[in-house]
């Protein structure tokens, strides 16, 4: 579950405990503006050899180097990772920086512009149906008039959404190898079938000030019934 870690109280972030992967993580932010955040490519053919991909959020929290020279030097080792999308972010007070590199695609990194972006585990924006299914709820919650704790509630009520979004061709073609039933449950925002499926939902926030409001809500024991709500709450130094 997210925490600061051990005694450093700057990085905070969920962190990998299966073996083999222990200390890497999915998404994380620290006290110095840097965010990062990564998806996993569906792709029935996976290297069992490959490194783990979540060091590679773990290893940008801890790293001097900007959002854009990070992903340039993880596209220059991409072919040792299995499939993966890797968002990392700078959040300054003069200026706030997002970048992208997927190694299933364009071997260069991209910087962003601002706007309304889904990620899924395909490429940036490829528009499965379950993405643009989720950009449009996101869309309309972003734009009402809401108090942060009233947004929170909102976003983390969308990442609950259960929904299929069936048939998906798009999915489905670069799901060959994967049985229909799971490919049929992989299409919801929020993945629910038997002893696989979404068990966190993580919503950040961050205002023009700096202050930082980070909203977890996990399930305990693997139990579809007992969930966790956690929110930290700082502000970016300068």
């Amino acid at each position: 579950a997210a925490d600061f870690w051990g005694s450093n109280n700057e990085i905070l972030s969920g962190l990998d405990l299966e073996e083999g992967k222990e200390g890497g993580s999915w998404l994380g932010i620290s006290k110095r503006g840097k965010l990062a955040a990564l998806t996993n490519y569906l792709d029935a053919r996976q290297n069992p050899d490959a490194q783990g991909r979540g060091s590679l959020v773990s290893n940008y929290l801890m790293d001097n180097l900007d959002s854009f020279a990070y992903l340039r030097k993880v596209s220059s080792e991409a072919h040792l990772y299995n499939g993966f999308n890797l968002l990392t972010a700078d959040f300054r007070a003069n200026e706030d920086t997002l970048c992208y590199y997927g190694n299933k695609g364009s071997s260069e990194p991209i910087h962003l512009k601002a706007g309304i972006y889904g990620l899924s585990n395909s490429l940036l924006e490829t528009p499965w149906r379950k993405l643009q299914h989720g950009k449009r709820l996101f869309t309309s919650v972003v734009n009402k008039t809401l108090s942060p704790d009233g947004l929170v509630q909102e976003l983390l009520h969308i990442l609950n959404n259960e929904e299929l979004n069936t048939p998906d061709p798009a999915q489905e073609s670069q799901g060959v190898g994967f049985s229909k039933a799971i490919l049929r449950a992989l299409s919801a925002v929020c993945v629910r079938s038997p002893g696989y499926g979404t068990r966190t939902n993580t919503v950040i926030l961050i205002d023009r000030e700096g202050n930082v409001s980070f909203t977890e809500r996990t399930m305990l024991n693997c139990d579809l019934t007992q969930w966790s709500t956690n929110s930290f709450h700082f502000k970016l130094q300068e």
